[in-house]
C-alpha cells in the first residue's frame, strides 16, 4: 500500500517542497520515495540530534522492505577542537565510507555540520582495507606493520575498536565497522582459525571463515603520509615546528588528540561526502539548512579567529578543512532537491500538501476516573471519519508493551502484536502493537492509518533505554586487586609485613627456571616470593598508600602490629557474632512466592541483567522467602543497577501482602524513585506514594492516613518518615538508600526499626569483594561490580577556572544535543554564576536548582531538565544522589578542591549514563593555592576514570569508609598498620574460631597454603604472555582454583585467549592438581626430585595413621616415616612425567575410601 504519493523533485537544480509533515511523517515520506527510486537517497538534517531521531524513524518504516539505512555520524567535537572523536564514532563513519562507493540503493542520513567537513579521498578506505581467510598464509611482521600503519594501537588486551594484540600464535584485533573483535589462531604461518570473541569475558563466541580490516583512522599514518604531512606543515605555517606539539607528535608517529582538524595535511587533495555518492541521487533536506549552514560557517570562523593565534598550535584556514557555504550549495544544486517542511502548505507553486498529520492530544491522565478518555474519544472520531480505520501502538520495550496492552484493555482495545510497520499495513488488523523506541506517531487520514507512540500517550518523552548485552561474568574482583599493582605499590606479606612491589622476575633455582614476585623492604632488603606462594601476598588496601609503613625484614615490629590488631579483631568478632546470634534467634515473616507473577514482573525489565546484578536479585529474593529476618547490604558503583534489585524485592514483599518503605536521603531522589517505581509497577495493582517536601501538608496527611489504612503498598520517603509517627498496617520490608548520608539520630531511629522488619540497604560507597568473606552470615553482602554494556568511562580533567575552557565544554555538549550540569555549591552566589554563564554561552538555555528553592519550583525545574526543555543546569550538590538523566553527559564542578573523593566520584557518576562519551571537568580557582590533600584527591579521581573505579580509586580512602560502615570507624588505625586484606583475613579467622567455641590462634601463620616443589620448571613465559599484570592475574587465579573443573576452565580460557600452553605452563596446572589433592588430605608440603621425595602432614590431616603404617610395612625400602609428620619415599623419578605420576598415585593411595 502506498501511503504517501507526492512527487519528489526529479531534475538537477529542481526544487520542490513537501509541507505539513510531522517528524515521523518526514521519515515515512522519504522511505516511500526511496523505495520507488532506483538510486541512493540522501537526507540532510539541521543538527546531529535530528539525524539521530530521524535515523531511528527511517529504520522503523524501512524494516522488512529491503531498504538499507546508512548513517554518517557527527564527530561530536567542536571546530578546531583539542579532542578527537570517540573510536566508536570513527568506526561507524568508516563502515559507511567503505559501503558508500557500492551503495546504489538505500537512504543515507547526514547532519549538515558533518557534510561540511572535508574527508579522506574516495580511494583511502579501499586501498587500506585488508581481508583474511582461513588457510591463508600470513607474515606476522608484515601484519603488525600493516595494522600500525592503518592506525591500530597495540595493547596487551583488546577491549575497544582500533586495538590489536599479539600473543605467540594468537592475534586479537577489534576492526572498525564491526560489533565484535576477532581472534586469529596461526599454525606456523597459516591461519588455522578465525573466531569472534566477547571483549568483556575475552572468550570465543563463534567461528567465521573470513574477516575484513578497515583502517582505524580517517587519515593514514604510514611513512609517506607522515612526510607529506610535515612538508605540507612547512608550506602552510611559518612558526618554528619544534615548538609545535602536534608537529612533533606526528614526526614521532604519534596521532595527538584533535589531529582530525589537520586532516588535509595528510593528503594531496581531500574529498567531501558528495564525492562518495553516486550520480543517481535524490536529495531531501529540512527547510532550515541555509540558516544552519551560515551559522555553522560563522562559528567556524569565530573559533578560527579566537584560537588561531596560538603559535604552538597554528590552525589551518577554514576552507582547508570545511566546505564553504557557497561550495556546499553548489553541490546541492546539482541534485534534485525536495524540502521537507513541517509548516502547513500555502498555495505557492511547487508546494505539495500532505495528508500526514501529528497525533492529537491523546495523553493519559491518571487522576481522572477514565484515564484513557482522550484516546477513547480520538479512536471513535477517527473511525467515524474513515471506515475501516486502523491503529498501531508503539511501546519502547517488551515490558512497556505489556503495560500498554493491559491499559488499552480498559477501553476495550485489544491490539495484536506485530513485528514491523509493513506487517501491520499489509494485515487487516484493526489494532496492533509493536516494540520500538519511536519518539512521535502519525495520522495518515487518507489511508485510515494511525501510529501512536508511548510518549504521546504518557504525555512526556519516555527516555530511550538501550538494551544491555548479556555479559559473561568477568574474573572476580579479588583477582584484579593484584592485577592492577603498579611498581612501588605497597603489598603485605603475611610473615614479613608491608613491602613495596618491584615486579616479576625469573630466577634459576636448582637449575630450574621459576618466576618470583620481588618485594622491597626497609634498608634496601629484597624478598623473592615464588608465584606458587601468591596466597601469602595481599594488596595493602585501605588508607593512604604513600603513608603505608615499610617494614624491616626480621624485626619484631610487624609481629607487634599484628598482635595489636589481633586483640581488636577478637573484640570485633565477638560484637559481630552477638549481632548475628540475636538476628538468628528472631523469627521473621517468610514471603510467599508466586513464581508466575514474579517472572512476569522480571520480564518487564527493559535491560538484560548483568551477572552481578542477577546474583544480588537472587540473594535478596532467597532472603525474603526465608523466615529469618533479612539484613542485606547491596553495594554497587553509581549507575550499575541497584534500583532494579530494590524493585524486585519490593514486588516480592507486596505480593505477600506486606507494605514496603523506601528511605532516601534527598527530596529529588525520592521524587525520581516515585516516578521510576510507578512506571515499573504500572501494570500491577500496587499503590506507590511519596512523603517528602515536594508534597503539601494536606497531601502528606492524606498519604500517612492511607498508609495506616493499608491503602499504600510502597511508600518512598525522606527522613520525614523518621520524625512522623506512622503506624504501618503491615510493614514487611524497609529499603534504605545511601544509609551513610543520614544523620546520627536518624540512624538510631533506623536501628530501632531493624529488629522489626526485613532490611535491604543500598550504597554506592565501594566495599571490596574481599569483605564478603568476613561478613557472610553476619551482615549479608551483595556486590554489583559489572558495569552495564555500552557505557563509556568518563573522561576527567582537572582545569583552572577559565572562561574559554568552560565555554568549550558546554558548547561541545549542547551542540551534540546533550545537557550539562554546572555544579556551584553556594546558594548565595548561584544566580550570579548562572548569569555569567548566560553571557559566556548565549547559545545555552540555563536554569537553576538548589535545596532552598520552593518544593514545587524545584520539582518543575528537574522535570523540565529531564524533558530537555533547557540544556544547562546550574546546581548545588542536590543532584549528588540518584538523579538519572541519560542525555546529560558533561559535568563541570566549580571549586572541586573543596569536595571529598567519595563525593567527587558520586557527582561524576551523574554523567556517562548513555552510549555517548562523557566529560567531567574539575575546576580550580585561578589565584588560590589548594592543599596537598586536595591535589592528591583530584589526581586520584582523574586517574581512576574507568567504569567501576569506585572499587579501585588510587587512595582507597573509600575502602576505609566502606569498612567503617560495617565494622566501626575505630578499626581504621589497625587497618592502616597491617593492610585491609590481612585485617579481614584475621577477622574471618576470629569469627570462625569464636563461633566454634575456641579462641582464635593468630600465632599460627595465616592462610599458609600447601607448598608443592617438584623441581621442574613451571611458569608462564613472558614470550607467551608478555603483560606482567596479566601473568600475575593468571597466577593468582590458578592459586585460587578450588577444583579440577576450575583448573580445566582456566586452562581452556588460556588456550582460547593466548594460544596452546607451553610445556612449562602445563606443568603449573599439574602442580595445581597435586595441590588440590594435598589440601584435601591436609598436607603441609609435597616435594619430589630425581630419586627422593617427601610428604609433610599438618596436625589436622585426614590421613589415617594405619594407612601410612601399611605403606611403610609393605615397601620398607621405598617408604619411611620421619618425625611422625613426614613420609619420605625413594625411587627413580628422573623423568618429570614419571615423577608427577608417582606422586599422584601416592596421594590417591592416602585418600580415605569413598
Amino acid at each position: 500500500m502506498n501511503i504517501f504519493n507526492q512527487q519528489p523533485a526529479l531534475k538537477p537544480d529542481d526544487k520542490c517542497v513537501w509541507g505539513g509533515l510531522p517528524s515521523s511523517g518526514r521519515a515515512l515520506a522519504v522511505v516511500e520515495a526511496a523505495l520507488k527510486y532506483s538510486g541512493l537517497t540522501l537526507i540532510i538534517t539541521d543538527t546531529a540530534q535530528q539525524a539521530s531521531t530521524q535515523s531511528r524513524a527511517l529504520a522503523f518504516f524501512a524494516a522488512q522492505r529491503n531498504l538499507s539505512i546508512f548513517t554518517f555520524p557527527d564527530w561530536e567535537t567542536l571546530p578546531y577542537d583539542i579532542f578527537s572523536p570517540h573510536q566508536d564514532i570513527i568506526s561507524a563513519r568508516l563502515q559507511t565510507l567503505a559501503k558508500l562507493p557500492n551503495a546504489d540503493h538505500g537512504v543515507l542520513i547526514v547532519p549538515l555540520t558533518t557534510l561540511m567537513h572535508r574527508i579522506a579521498p574516495i580511494d583511502f578506505v579501499a586501498s587500506r582495507t585488508f581481508c583474511y581467510s582461513i588457510g591463508e598464509q600470513l607474515d606476522r611482521v608484515l601484519l603488525q606493520e600493516q595494522l600500525s600503519r592503518a592506525g591500530y594501537k597495540r595493547v596487551d588486551t583488546v577491549y575497544e575498536h582500533g586495538e590489536f594484540a599479539f600473543r605467540g600464535s594468537i592475534i586479537d584485533v577489534f576492526p572498525m565497522g564491526v560489533k565484535t573483535p576477532f581472534r586469529m589462531d596461526l599454525l606456523d604461518d597459516d591461519i588455522e582459525s578465525l573466531r569472534l570473541f566477547d571483549p568483556e569475558s575475552q572468550r570465543t563466541l563463534e567461528n567465521v571463515e573470513q574477516i575484513e580490516l578497515l583502517p582505524a583512522r580517517e587519515f593514514p599514518m604510514d611513512k609517506e603520509s607522515i612526510n607529506l604531512f610535515l612538508n605540507n606543515w612547512h608550506e602552510r605555517f611559518d612558526h618554528n615546528p619544534a615548538k609545535c606539539p602536534v608537529y612533533r607528535d606526528i614526526k614521532d608517529g604519534i596521532a595527538p588528540q584533535g589531529i582530525e582538524y589537520y586532516l588535509s595535511l595528510f593528503f594531496e587533495q581531500t574529498a567531501t561526502l558528495f564525492d562518495y555518492l553516486p550520480t543517481n541521487l535524490q536529495l531531501f533536506t529540512s527547510s532550515g539548512i541555509e540558516q544552519a549552514a551560515e551559522q555553522f560557517w560563522s562559528d567556524i570562523n569565530n573559533r578560527y579567529q579566537e584560537y588561531g593565534v596560538d603559535p604552538e598550535r597554528p590552525l589551518l584556514k577554514p576552507e582547508e578543512i570545511f566546505l564553504p557555504v557557497d561550495r556546499l550549495f553548489h553541490e546541492i544544486k546539482k541534485r534534485p532537491r525536495t524540502i521537507l517542511d513541517r509548516q502547513p502548505i500555502d498555495p505557492a507553486v511547487h508546494r505539495q500538501g500532505s495528508d500526514l498529520a501529528s497525533v492529537p492530544d491523546v495523553s493519559v491522565n491518571a487522576k481522572q476516573t477514565s484515564p484513557l478518555q482522550k484516546l477513547h474519544d480520538f479512536l471513535i472520531t477517527f473511525e467515524d471519519d474513515k471506515a475501516g480505520s486502523r491503529v498501531l501502538f508503539c511501546a519502547e520495550s517488551s515490558g512497556r508493551r505489556e503495560v500498554l496492552t493491559d491499559l488499552l484493555k480498559t477501553i476495550q482495545v485489544h491490539p495484536a502484536e506485530v513485528d514491523s510497520w509493513l506487517q501491520f499495513v499489509d494485515s487487516d488488523l484493526r489494532y496492533g502493537i509493536i516494540t520500538y523506541p519511536l519518539d512521535q506517531g502519525i495520522v495518515c487520514s487518507n489511508n485510515g492509518l494511525c501510529l501512536i507512540t508511548e510518549g504521546e500517550l504518557f504525555g512526556q518523552q519516555v527516555m530511550q533505554r538501550r538494551r544491555r548485552s548479556k555479559v559473561s561474568e568477568s574474573p572476580d574482583y579479588i583477582f584484579k586487586s593484584l592485577a592492577e599493582l603498579k611498581i612501588d605499590a605497597p603489598v603485605v606479606h603475611i610473615e614479613h609485613g608491608v613491602g613495596r612491589y618491584q615486579g616479576l622476575i625469573t630466577l634459576d633455582v636448582d637449575k630450574t627456571a621459576q618466576e618470583f614476585l620481588m618485594l622491597y623492604y626497609a634498608n634496601d632488603a629484597k624478598l623473592y616470593v615464588p608465584v606458587s606462594s601468591l596466597h601469602l601476598i595481599s594488596r595493602f588496601g585501605g588508607g593512604d598508600q604513600v603513608a603505608a609503613p615499610l617494614n624491616h625484614l626480621g624485626s619484631d615490629k610487624w609481629d607487634k602490629a599484628k598482635q595489636k590488631a589481633a586483640k581488636q579483631v577478637r573484640d570485633t568478632a565477638v560484637d559481630l557474632l552477638d549481632i548475628y546470634s540475636r538476628r538468628a534467634a528472631r523469627k521473621g515473616f517468610a514471603c510467599s512466592a508466586n513464581e508466575q507473577d514474579y517472572l512476569k514482573f522480571s520480564g518487564d525489565f527493559a535491560f538484560e541483567e548483568t551477572a552481578d546484578q542477577q546474583a544480588a536479585i537472587d540473594a535478596v529474593r532467597q532472603d525474603l522467602l526465608s523466615a529469618q529476618p533479612m539484613d542485606r547490604l547491596v553495594c554497587g558503583d553509581v549507575g550499575f543497577g541497584k534500583t532494579e534489585v530494590a524493585m524486585r524485592a519490593a514486588f516480592t514483599a507486596v505480593s505477600s501482602g506486606k507494605q514496603v518503605v523506601i528511605l532516601v536521603p534527598t527530596t529529588l531522589l525520592a521524587h525520581q524513585h516515585l516516578q521510576n517505581f510507578r512506571d515499573r509497577f504500572a501494570n500491577w495493582p500496587v499503590n506507590v506514594e511519596e512523603l517528602s517536601r515536594f508534597r503539601t501538608g494536606k497531601e502528606q496527611t492524606a498519604v500517612i492516613g492511607d498508609t495506616e489504612a493499608g491503602k499504600v503498598d510502597i511508600l518512598i520517603s525522606t527522613h520525614k518518615l523518621l520524625h512522623a509517627e506512622i503506624n504501618f498496617k503491615q510493614l514487611g520490608l524497609m529499603i534504605i538508600d545511601e544509609e551513610h548520608r543520614f544523620g546520627v539520630r536518624q540512624k538510631e531511629k533506623i536501628k530501632s526499626l531493624r529488629s522489626e522488619v526485613d532490611i535491604l540497604t543500598m550504597t554506592a560507597t565501594p566495599i571490596p569483594r574481599t569483605l564478603n568473606m568476613s561478613m557472610h552470615s553476619i551482615r549479608d553482602l551483595s556486590i554489583i561490580a559489572t558495569p552495564p554494556a555500552k557505557r563509556l568511562s568518563v573522561k576527567t580533567f582537572v582545569r583552572k577556572q577559565e572562561s574559554r575552557v568552560t565555554r568549550e565544554a558546554i558548547l561541545r555538549e549542547i551542540l551534540r544535543g546533550g545537557q550539562v550540569y554546572f555544579l556551584h555549591n553556594d546558594v548565595k552566589s548561584i544566580q550570579r554564576v548562572a548569569d555569567e554563564l548566560a553571557t559566556l554561552v548565549p547559545e545555552a538555555r540555563i536554569n537553576i536548582a538548589h535545596g532552598q528553592m520552593r518544593e514545587r519550583n524545584l520539582e518543575q525545574v528537574m522535570s523540565d531538565f529531564y524533558h530537555q526543555r533547557f540544556n544547562v543546569l546550574v546546581c548545588t550538590t542536590i543532584i549528588e544522589t540518584g538523579i538519572d538523566i541519560p542525555s546529560a553527559n558533561t559535568i563541570l564542578i566549580d571549586r572541586a578542591d573543596k569536595f571529598g573523593l567519595a563525593q567527587l566520584h558520586q557527582l561524576r557518576g551523574r554523567v556517562g549514563r548513555s552510549h555517548h562519551q562523557a566529560y567531567a571537568y574539575l575546576m580550580l580557582p585561578q589565584d588560590k593555592k589548594i592543599t596537598s590533600d586536595a591535589t592528591k584527591r583530584l589526581e586520584a579521581i582523574s586517574a581512576a576514570d574507568q567504569l567501576g573505579s569506585g572499587f579501585t580509586l588510587a587512595t582507597n580512602d573509600l575502602e576505609i569508609r566502606g569498612a567503617g560502615e560495617l565494622l566501626g570507624e575505630e578499626q581504621s588505625g589497625h587497618i592502616q598498620a597491617i593492610g585491609f586484606t590481612l585485617y579481614l583475613e584475621m577477622l574471618d579467622r576470629a569469627v570462625a574460631a569464636i563461633r566454634n567455641g575456641s579462641e582464635p590462634d593468630f600465632d599460627a601463620a595465616l592462610n599458609q597454603g600447601l607448598e608443592v616443589n617438584m623441581h621442574v620448571p613451571a611458569l608462564i613465559p613472558d614470550d607467551y604472555l608478555p603483560d606482567v599484570n596479566m601473568r600475575l592475574t593468571i597466577y593468582k587465579r590458578l592459586a585460587d582454583c578450588q577444583s579440577k573443573s576450575d583448573l580445566h576452565e582456566l586452562q581452556v580460557e588460556m588456550i582460547d585467549r593466548f594460544g596452546l600452553l607451553p610445556e612449562v605452563s602445563k606443568t603449573l596446572f599439574k602442580l595445581a592438581e597435586l595441590r588440590l589433592v594435598g589440601e584435601q588430605l591436609g598436607l603441609k608440603k609435597i616435594e619430589a626430585g630425581l630419586t627422593r621425595g617427601r610428604l609433610q602432614f599438618k596436625s589436622t590431616t585426614i590421613v589415617e595413621p594405619i594407612t601410612i603404617i601399611k605403606m611403610v610395612q609393605s615397601k620398607p625400602s621405598t617408604y619411611r616415616l620421619q618425625n611422625n609428620d613426614q613420609l619420605s619415599f625413594t625411587m627413580d623419578m628422573e623423568n618429570p612425567e614419571q615423577r608427577f605420576s608417582i606422586v599422584h598415585n601416592i596421594l590417591q593411595g592416602l585418600l580415605p575410601p569413598a
